[in-house]
């Protein structure tokens, strides 16, 4: 034989050492430098990874090990060490399945390369990256014995690929709910593992989302169900740590620590590590015996404390969507969802407000949202403040032919508008999104091809699971060679609705001005949300409450939140802005009568 593959099938049928995952880890893992902690990768900095390495250890007797985890916990580098493993001591073909190919890109140049390069053990049984080389690249790495196959959930041919004994399903809460019409990601993924029967691996791994379509929580719920608990220092008591546990005097919560509930001892957050050194696993169900389920919190995280959370909790706590996002990023909890509860028109018209002429005074920034249809352009300007309380400035419809200039030109003009405010300045619309989704998607093209510098952009609304409410680049594969900016409408209308209910001013309240109609009411209330199961899946969409309601107030509120996002993406601090709107940036120069400006306005 040729020796290099020689050496391969010896590898191959040698037998695998009985050695744990988190063993193989404190013996070789080297974490780079661009790491939080580079170095040595030690278990004992957490503790509760090392029964999840060890289920995935060939071993161990559990097929599947399922871990619901907030942020923060170390999920996902028990993954990579776990890959490490696979590579140096149990051979075989694995595959890792990502939310996307664009994230598997960046995965792979973040976290695989460098867990390759920067651990010897691997290093020297992975063959160097060149350009030529297919056994290593962005989707594929092979070593002696077996290869690591990435590709993303939203790709069928990838998922199809090949069968693998070792599969990990990294953010599976993140996959589209259908790959290429062919069906569940997840389900496409663990066929691949059907030959391996019996001694296949499943990793599935996420931060959870909604209750009844979150694929972690399902999973989770099928398992043996374990919560890491942790003594009382005082008494003994084992418990897990929980939010419900996390207390702090009045009015500080950089104060905040864990209370026994047993004893009503308290435990401060230098004592996490000695808690988490000498916690346990607790199985809580029975499970189907083959499934291994782990539940994390980011409570137990070493790199978070309690008061960061308990802050952050208070900071959002009235704000229906990022309180959604605290719920399943720092609880790692699913979150009820409210978003189809019909919301009543009447009762936000009831709400209106009278503000005068100028801007009100908690107005830091400005966006517009631009919906065209066959015999108009609809236009809707919006006004946000700190934690993105929302103020309807104006709604506006433009007559005209969306196929001549002339309309285009009067649309211009609305964008051009600037807007006084109490402390002295004309505030712009700082960014406009144009849905160019219709039957004049040419001229939309035209229109913001020529403003790009006045942050004018085209837009195309997507629905569906886990598309962000602003992409992190734009598409340029369109008929105008543009940059497209692709919108997660249902993201954003999931946090319009739940910001509908808040009845107090504050963080997420939208105010709207007198001279609003109560058409406009009955266009911001059209939709609802609508399950449906597809292959026994649930499917969540927006529809229309009633066959041909217009939508066009919800539409252009939607592009106008989203074009706040892709302010943020570009760097905006919206609550930065709000102080200097307020102190310094607000200042007039009482010799010139010149405004200072903060850098964002034009």
């Amino acid at each position: 034989m040729v020796p290099d593959i020689d050496l391969a099938w010896r590898r191959g049928i040698r037998p695998e050492p009985p050695i744990p995952v988190s063993d193989w880890a404190d013996r070789h893992r080297i974490l780079p430098p661009t790491s939080a902690e580079p170095g040595h990768w030690r278990t004992n900095r957490t503790p509760y990874l090392r029964a999840v390495m060890d289920a995935l250890s060939t071993a161990s007797p559990y097929e599947r090990v399922v871990l619901m985890k907030g942020a923060q916990t170390g999920g996902s580098e028990a993954g990579l060490n776990w890959i490490g493993y696979i590579i140096q001591n149990a051979p075989g073909i694995a595959m890792l399945v990502m939310p996307s190919l664009d994230m598997v890109r960046r995965n792979t140049t973040v976290r695989i390369d460098p867990l390759i390069e920067a651990t010897p053990a691997l290093r020297e049984l992975v063959a160097a990256p060149r350009s030529r080389d297919a056994g290593n690249s962005l989707f594929r790495k092979s070593f002696p014995g077996g290869q690591l196959v990435m590709t993303g959930a939203n790709s069928a041919v990838g998922l199809r690929s090949t069968p693998v004994r070792y599969l990990f399903l990294d953010e599976v809460d993140g996959y589209p709910g259908d790959a290429d019409g062919e069906g569940d990601p997840v389900d496409l993924a663990i066929q691949r593992t059907a030959t391996f029967r019996g001694r296949r691996k499943i990793y599935m791994v996420s931060t959870p989302t909604l209750k009844g379509h979150s694929r972690i929580e399902a999973a989770f719920e099928h398992s043996d169900r374990r919560f890491y608990h942790v003594p009382c220092l005082h008494c003994g008591d084992m418990a897990p740590i929980t939010w419900a546990r996390i207390r702090w005097p009045e009015g500080r919560r950089d104060q905040a620590h864990l209370v026994c509930e047993a004893c009503g001892g308290i435990h401060q957050e230098h004592e996490k590590p000695r808690l988490l050194a000498v916690g346990e696993w607790r199985a809580t169900a029975t499970g189907d015996g083959r499934t291994a389920g782990f539940h994390l919190s980011a409570l137990y995280s070493p790199w978070e404390t309690w008061a960061e959370i308990a802050a952050e909790h208070g900071r959002v706590r009235k704000d229906p969507p990022r309180l959604q996002v605290w719920v399943n990023t720092k609880l790692g909890e699913s979150w009820e969802d409210q978003a189809g509860d019909t919301v009543p028109a009447d009762p936000l018209m009831a709400r209106r407000e009278d503000w005068g002429e100028a801007l009100p005074a908690s107005v830091a920034v400005v966006t517009a949202g631009v919906d065209v249809q066959g015999d108009r352009i609809e236009v809707q300007i919006l006004g946000w403040g700190r934690d993105e309380e929302a103020w309807v400035i104006d709604y506006r419809v433009l007559w005209g032919d969306p196929s001549g200039p002339r309309l285009w030109s009067d649309l211009d003009m609305v964008l051009q508008a600037t807007f006084p405010h109490p402390a002295g300045l004309d505030m712009p619309v700082r960014a406009a999104a144009i849905d160019t989704g219709g039957h004049h998607t040419k001229m939309a093209y035209e229109f913001c091809r020529t403003r790009l510098g006045r942050r004018i952009w085209a837009i195309k609304g997507r629905g569906g699971p886990g598309i962000p409410v602003w992409p992190r680049r734009p598409t340029r594969t369109n008929k105008g060679k543009i940059p497209l900016f692709i919108v997660g409408v249902d993201a954003v209308k999931d946090a319009v609705y739940a910001r509908l209910r808040l009845t107090e001013p504050g963080p997420g309240s939208i105010h709207f001005p007198r001279r609003l109609d109560a058409d406009y009411f009955r266009q911001l209330t059209a939709e609802r949300v609508v399950t449906r199961f597809e292959r026994g899946r649930p499917i969540r969409s927006w529809q229309p409450k009633r066959d041909g309601e217009r939508n066009e107030a919800l539409d252009t509120f939607v592009y106008a939140h989203a074009a706040l996002h892709g302010l943020i993406s570009m760097g905006l601090r919206l609550n930065e802005e709000v102080e200097g709107v307020t102190t310094a940036s607000a200042r007039q120069d009482r010799e010139t009568g010149r405004v200072i400006r903060s850098a964002w306005m034009r």
